[in-house]
């Protein structure tokens, strides 16, 4: 879709080169929300873990730098701002 709006991005096939804590907390910085508010509960790894979404911030941040499954995707980031890419079309706020 963004190839069709002649958009420019590189894709980070995040299985491979997960986030780093770091560049997760980036993200949910300029996306302007909780951990919880991108977690994946019905993800294998939240069942495996135990996680409620209770979680603190630090502890579900941790998580999704071990276990990137849980970070909903895609996440469309340029520049200072970000979006969630669901519906995909959202990225073509960016």
């Amino acid at each position: 879709m963004l190839e069709e709006h002649g958009v420019a991005y590189r894709y980070r096939e995040y299985t491979q080169q997960p986030l780093s804590r770091d560049e997760i907390a980036d993200a949910l910085s300029l996306l302007g929300v909780s951990p919880k508010a991108v977690l994946r509960k019905n993800d294998k790894a939240y069942k495996e873990n135990g996680l409620t979404g209770k979680e603190d911030d630090e502890a579900l941040i941790d998580l999704m730098a071990e276990f990137p499954t849980l970070l909903q995707r895609p996440i469309g980031i340029k520049g200072k701002k970000a979006v969630i890419g669901r519906p995909i079309e959202n990225l073509l706020e960016l």
